[in-house]
């Protein structure tokens, strides 16, 4: 385990064996002061953040971006400052107040009535980590999938973190896609974050204009195994978290994989542009923000 590795890991066992036990007003006024410091010092992700928004506000000004970025960090402290103190939160109250304000329950209802399963895309928006607390009130535990972190010690925080939420994790390297595919022959639910795949592997789409890839696995899921695919809201609000549940797109067969992305790439984007401030993308995503030996290497067949 590297200096930097271990440090990564300490400082996460960190925040889930002390954030959590703040009381709220002091944990959110620490991360926003946290977040306002990153944005004063505007180190590479914030830099980046910056060109991302850029896309999916193309009129803005100079002013109107520094309020988007400032507000996007601060949308992500939010997230983190969530993610460490969820464990010791009361679930069946972030349940009832999902419940309240969510919208498209008839649309999840209406899919596994066809007992195919139901694979629900999202991108980096809002605590999904809320969203999956509630479908887990509503429907029981549902399977998703976890980047394989470095250290492994790290990675198992974070399973353990999502298990202890009630879902059902499983590691992004070693047979995930075949569980997934019996998981939704059995008419249950897989949730998938989909809104970057920068590998050979990712499907070309358009996203606000330019050309990106996203991952392939929602509509190739669907495509396989007859499942619905729906594409997942997460919104922050001032006092809560709202969920929207939308644009079911049928995948028929392996042919209509690449279109069937395309179309999830847009409901994305539409979604985005209403609350951009609540997408925490501060990654490259776009393939023209790549160097060129990098475009070159996705140009090339596998």
């Amino acid at each position: 385990m590297t200096f930097v590795h271990r440090l990564s890991d300490l400082a996460y066992g960190a925040g889930w064996g002390v954030v959590r036990g703040l009381p709220e007003p002091m944990a959110r006024g620490m991360f926003r002061s946290f977040a306002d410091l990153a944005v004063r010092r505007n180190g590479p992700s914030v830099q980046q953040m910056r060109r991302n928004y850029a896309r999916v506000v193309p009129k803005a000004g100079g002013a109107e971006l520094d309020e988007l970025v400032r507000a996007g960090v601060r949308s992500y402290a939010r997230y983190w400052m969530e993610t460490f103190r969820l464990p010791a939160m009361d679930h069946k109250e972030i349940y009832r107040r999902v419940n309240d304000v969510m919208v498209g329950m008839p649309l999840i209802e209406a899919a596994l009535e066809r007992g195919k399963g139901l694979v629900l895309a999202l991108p980096h928006t809002g605590n999904f980590d809320v969203s999956g607390i509630w479908l887990v009130g509503h429907q029981g535990p549902f399977t998703t999938v976890n980047e394989r972190l470095k250290p492994e010690s790290l990675y198992q925080r974070f399973v353990d973190y999502r298990e202890s939420l009630g879902f059902e994790i499983l590691p992004s390297e070693g047979g995930a896609y075949r569980i997934l595919m019996e998981r939704l022959r059995a008419n249950k639910l897989v949730c998938l974050v989909a809104d970057r795949d920068l590998s050979k592997r990712g499907i070309p789409v358009t996203f606000f204009g330019e050309e990106t890839r996203m991952p392939a696995g929602p509509a190739r899921l669907a495509a396989v195994t007859g499942a619905q695919l729906l594409i997942a809201d997460n919104q922050f609000t001032d006092d809560g978290w709202s969920l929207r549940i939308h644009t079911p797109i049928q995948v028929h067969g392996r042919e209509d994989v690449p279109a069937a992305t395309q179309r999830m790439a847009d409901a994305f984007a539409a979604d985005i542009a209403t609350h951009p401030t609540d997408w925490h993308m501060m990654q490259k995503l776009w393939l023209a923000d790549l160097d060129e030996d990098r475009q070159r290497a996705l140009q090339e067949s596998p």
